[in-house]
């Protein structure tokens, strides 16, 4: 009975490691996958984005001001085929294409690892109200510029110009065009800077004039994204704005932890049930074994009921050192356990490459009071079901026909 206990214990504990190892992986995975809701409206300022950023549910967001800009003290790439007609002249709103950002890690290129990092690092919020630049690495070596060197950028009417420090250098994985391209849709002449700065640069006074071509926010689940919309309808108006869900990575990798979940909490109902009628017919052969013990007792005016709970507590004096026993092979085992069911994200195929913010660490198992008091309560719940049903059997005994039948 020990033995079968500790089975049952050990397999009750292990769906709730499980469980629990399953909802922390989940809610960390809502967190840095999560799903992405692009919104676009004309006419939306980065005010308003960063309204939509603090809305309930929302962890992370980002604001895109694409810009033009011209070059001042360096030299932009230039297209090396030929160019037709007048278009040599160019348009007159500068060579460099300057794009405002946030949040450079929640750009698309930058999630899915297409566009790397060489040096330095990307723009983060902090950097909110600062002149800072990243560049193409074939900008900077075509004027050797480097991590920490100054950046000057002319506004696009001429009026204006920005100096800014390159925090950082990216590699565009987009070759060369083979035909004229113009200077600025050339990959090499991409600039990403801060939302604030993108505003200097833009046409007008540059305080407040350039627009976000698409807010982009990061919620936990595709489930409050109905939520999060009607808030944007009562932010921006019930027309004119474009709300878009992306939450393929969400199913490629929170789905499937979800599933573990559900099925850990499985295991437990049918191990409980299991453990239930297992112990249950051996305690019914215990009885009929112990016919005559009992037998004696009742012409000694022993209590049936006291009979059955004494049976009652002779299980469930088994089934504590069971459950001690598999609270300590559930430490020793548990994560081991967990990492070969849930795995580890970054050895999983998905469909696109991943960002290395969303690569999630491996779950973590461990032995909580809660845990050990739910397999304690289960335990003690299989043993009493396991001897009140077959006790029933002890109400109808007679001590006369038990000695008669002995003798």
């Amino acid at each position: 009975m020990l033995a079968i206990f500790l089975v049952i214990c050990t397999l009750l504990l292990g769906g709730f490691l499980l469980q629990a190892a399953a909802a922390r992986q989940e809610a960390g995975a809502q967190r840095t996958i999560g799903v992405d809701v692009t919104i676009r409206k004309e006419g939306l300022t980065p005010a308003l984005a960063d309204r939509l950023g603090a809305l309930p549910g929302v962890h992370r967001y980002n604001a895109e001001v694409p810009v033009r800009a011209g070059a001042q003290g360096f030299t932009p790439l230039a297209s090396k085929a030929p160019a037709p007609g007048d278009a040599a002249a160019g348009d007159g709103k500068g060579a460099l294409a300057v794009n405002g950002v946030r949040d450079s890690g929640m750009l698309l290129p930058f999630s899915y690892g297409s566009t790397k990092l060489t040096s330095g690092r990307g723009i983060t919020p902090e950097d909110a109200g600062r002149d800072v630049a990243v560049i193409e690495q074939r900008l900077a070596g075509e004027n050797r510029l480097k991590v920490g060197d100054t950046l000057r950028v002319r506004s696009a009417d001429g009026q204006r110009t920005t100096p800014m420090t390159v925090v950082g250098v990216f590699r565009d994985p987009a070759r060369e065009p083979t035909v004229w391209t113009p200077p600025h849709q050339l990959p090499g002449n991409q600039l990403y800077v801060p939302v604030g700065t993108a505003q200097k640069l833009g046409d007008g006074d540059g305080v407040g004039d350039a627009t976000v071509s698409a807010a982009v926010l990061k919620i936990g689940s595709p489930d409050r994204a109905r939520e999060l919309h009607a808030r944007t309808e009562e932010l921006l108006g019930k027309d004119g704005f474009d709300f878009r869900v992306n939450d393929k990575a969400y199913k490629d990798q929170v789905l499937p932890i979800q599933r573990v979940g559900t099925f850990a909490g499985l295991i437990v109902w049918v191990i409980a049930l299991a453990g239930a009628l297992i112990l249950g017919l051996i305690v019914m052969l215990q009885i009929r074994e112990r016919r005559s013990e009992l037998g004696v007792l009742l012409a000694l005016g022993e209590k049936k009921w006291k009979l059955i709970g004494q049976h009652a507590v002779e299980v469930a004096a088994v089934a504590l050192p069971a459950v001690a026993l598999a609270v300590l092979a559930g430490s020793l085992a548990g994560q081991s356990a967990g990492e070969a069911l849930l795995g580890r994200e970054d050895d999983k195929p998905v469909s696109a490459p991943r960002a290395p913010d969303t690569e999630m660490a491996p779950p973590t198992v461990r032995v909580e009071p809660a845990d050990v008091g739910k397999v304690a309560g289960i335990a003690l719940g299989i043993s009493l079901v396991s001897t009140v049903i077959p006790g029933i059997g002890i109400l109808r005994l007679h001590p006369r026909s038990i000695l008669t039948d002995t003798a």
